[in-house]
């Protein structure tokens, strides 16, 4: 059984008053989650949501005039952890600054694209994204559709191919689906678990952060084809993301998962939101049983917490390093939970 014995906020990794001074380096007052993986080159590259520069409000997102970029992407190196996420370098925009990634939509209603996940395949990096039509109540959006975009060249330049797209109406099931779990689509929000045995592994949920989470997976080299993922389901794999079963009850919310070597076990990060807390939960297998969730963080002591997205490089010690995001300062703290 593992038990956390403790969270450390060990610092602030946005924003000026933070370890990265990221307002005066890089023209980012304010953002969230970031997202971390290994990008396969000797770094570890955070991908950031809604984020904003000189004009942000103070607390809060927004407003948009405030030199609002919907995503941007930062690069690590440093190992000593403990230390904070230390960040090397942005990808930048022509005038400098860190730049908008991810491309919007004109064809769609859109407000924003949120990349969700991020893994590295070979030279390769994958990034999960949602295309947000709409924020509605506290903890409740909805998406046009989810989809994954690539880069060859390090994370400087994303392309999102058509192929890669899981809309979020007009499919087999949705109203039933909806009236069971009242999100939509299964999978608008995922968390990349790692490629084993040449299968690329998912958790997904559906937009905002009610939903259950189910198990995906896809060979490596397809995964750009939507059309050759597989959802368990009832112990076989099946090709319909709607016959996918919950893996992990709801609400899960903004999830991280990844092999943890030292604890020989799976580890999954999220979102409680009925809790108001950051949880975890392991297992043996991505199938499960997973353990009770215990919580790592509690929004008593952080309010308005969310995100707690694991660092890949903190898996061979008795703890998990983590940022999360608080509405009111918004911007991202990193942290360590230690365990036992």
């Amino acid at each position: 059984m593992v038990t956390v014995t403790g969270a450390t906020r060990l610092t602030r990794i946005t924003g000026e008053e933070s370890c990265n001074r990221t307002a005066a380096r890089f023209d980012v007052h304010a953002t969230d989650l970031g997202i971390l993986w290994d990008d396969g080159r000797g770094g570890v590259v955070a991908a950031f949501g809604d984020t904003y520069g000189a004009g942000w409000g103070g607390h809060g997102a927004g407003p948009p005039r405030a030199d609002w970029r919907a995503n941007v992407l930062a690069r690590s190196t440093n190992t000593d952890l403990d230390r904070g996420l230390l960040f090397d370098s942005v990808v930048e925009r022509a005038s400098g600054g860190a730049g908008q990634i991810l491309s919007g939509d004109t064809r769609a209603r859109e407000h924003t694209v949120i990349p969700t996940a991020g893994i590295a395949i070979g030279e390769r990096n994958f990034l999960h994204y949602m295309s947000v039509r709409h924020w509605g109540m506290p903890g409740v959006w909805h998406t046009n559709y989810a989809g994954v975009a690539y880069s060859d060249d390090g994370g400087r330049t994303w392309t999102k191919p058509a192929s890669a797209v899981w809309p979020n109406h007009g499919q087999r099931w949705y109203r039933r689906f909806r009236r069971r779990d009242q999100g939509g689509h299964p999978f608008q929000m995922i968390g990349y678990a790692g490629v084993v045995d040449g299968y690329l592994y998912l958790l997904g949920t559906p937009s905002g952060r009610f939903g259950a989470a189910r198990l995906a997976r896809v060979r490596t080299a397809d995964v750009l084809s939507a059309e050759a993922y597989e959802y368990w389901s009832d112990g076989t794999w099946q090709d319909d993301p709607f016959a996918a079963e919950p893996v992990l009850a709801p609400p899960v919310a903004e999830i991280s998962v990844q092999f943890h070597r030292h604890l020989g076990l799976w580890c999954a990060t999220y979102l409680d939101e009925h809790r108001a807390a950051l949880v975890l939960r392991t297992a043996p297998e991505l199938t499960g049983p997973w353990s009770a969730a215990q919580v790592v963080v509690a929004g008593r002591q952080y309010p308005a917490l969310y995100g707690g997205y694991q660092h890949p490089w903190g898996v061979d010690g008795p703890s998990v390093y983590f940022t999360l995001t608080r509405w009111g300062p918004y911007n991202v703290d990193f942290f360590r939970a230690d365990l036992t």
